[in-house]
């Protein structure tokens, strides 16, 4: 069982940067942790996946080059630095742990944080 908490989010201004972090509650070891994200009337989508000993990551085209994501085992963390932020990436943000890819190519995960907002504003 891990439990996890997201901080972080807020409402910026187009082109501006936030940084999401997470913090897992139980043991993370083995697991791919990640950044999901799902914006009213859409469903929720991968974003960003950092397998355990972070030497492979996933990013979804839509954040490719803006977003980056990093985790410190040691200290049971994950965050994700979000730069030149747009509109479309207004969303409420999960951090994730136990991530999995389907045959599909849909990003999916077995842990669920409580989310937090991020509003981008033009």
């Amino acid at each position: 069982m891990v439990d996890l908490v997201e901080s972080g989010g807020g409402s910026v201004q187009t082109g501006e940067s936030l940084r999401l972090s997470c913090t897992a509650f139980g043991s993370t070891f083995g697991l791919a942790m990640g950044w999901f994200r799902q914006a009213p009337g859409k469903p929720r989508e991968g974003v960003a996946v950092i397998y355990n000993g972070g030497e492979s990551t996933y990013y979804a085209d839509s954040v490719e080059g803006r977003f980056f994501i990093t985790r410190d085992n040691a200290m049971n963390t994950l965050s994700l630095q979000m730069n030149s932020l747009k509109p479309e990436d207004t969303a409420m943000y999960y951090c994730a742990a136990g991530c999995f890819e389907t045959d599909r190519g849909v990003w999916g995960s077995n842990y669920w944080g409580q989310g937090t907002q991020v509003t981008v504003t033009s």
